[in-house]
């Protein structure tokens, strides 16, 4: 998924610069013969480590680098990543990052939720999959040029994912106090008698609990109840 951004007019005036950040040799071979086809994009360096990236991105001032995740021995991608972003100096390019070096445009072949959250959260701009086409790749780049987001679709969908699960439900006070005897182990008989309500009405608030918490049983409530610090 790419962000739309801003429309332009025009080509560019210069190709957007490039620097490939892969440990394994084969794969920035194969990258710089793909970018190479590509209109508007110039590779000006690689790097097969996290330490050389940022020397190079220090020194070459590119606009986008391309940085894999697990990159050997040394520094990985994601302190790569937030190093760069960091990085104060001026850039020369189409775009520069919010500390004034290049944006990063992570490609990978991981896309578990803690690889996402934390690339995002060192600055990278955008999160592609390896596996993506061609086409989605320059997109991708031409995005990052800008500083438009740019995430491959399945980690697009995990991304929404987290940020819907981050909005916590709106549980009603009393709905709280029984998630509140319930993570005390009570049964609904219980329950009933300590908030001095009957248990036809305990099962109800129950049902309008689980559908709330996307839950079926009571384990699962409390535990979600839990995770999102729902109870009283």
């Amino acid at each position: 998924m790419t962000d739309p951004g801003p429309v332009h007019s025009g080509s560019p005036a210069r190709p957007i610069r490039i620097l490939l950040c892969d440990d394994h040799a084969v794969v920035r071979a194969g990258l710089l013969a793909l970018l190479s086809s590509a209109p508007g994009i110039e590779v000006v360096g690689e790097a097969g480590g996290g330490e050389e990236a940022v020397v190079l991105a220090a020194r070459l001032r590119p606009d986008v680098v391309l940085m894999d995740l697990q990159l050997g021995p040394g520094m990985d991608g994601i302190e790569a990543t937030r190093r760069i972003v960091a990085d104060a100096g001026g850039g020369t390019g189409a775009g520069t990052g919010p500390g004034g070096g290049p944006y990063v445009l992570v490609l990978t072949t991981y896309d578990t939720d803690a690889d996402i959250t934390r690339a995002i959260d060192a600055g990278a701009t955008g999160y592609l999959l390896k596996a993506e086409r061609p086409e989605e790749l320059f997109s991708a780049i031409r995005a990052a040029a800008e500083g438009r987001t740019a995430l491959s679709p399945p980690v697009a969908g995990r991304v929404m994912a987290r940020m819907r699960g981050s909005v916590r439900p709106a549980l009603t006070d009393r709905e709280r106090d029984i998630l509140g005897q319930l993570a005390r182990g009570l049964g609904n008989r219980e329950i009933a008698r300590a908030l001095f309500i009957s248990e036809a009405t305990v099962k109800t608030h129950l049902g309008r609990i689980y559908d709330k918490l996307g839950v079926d049983t009571r384990s699962g409530a409390v535990a979600v109840a839990k995770e999102q610090r729902l109870l009283p």
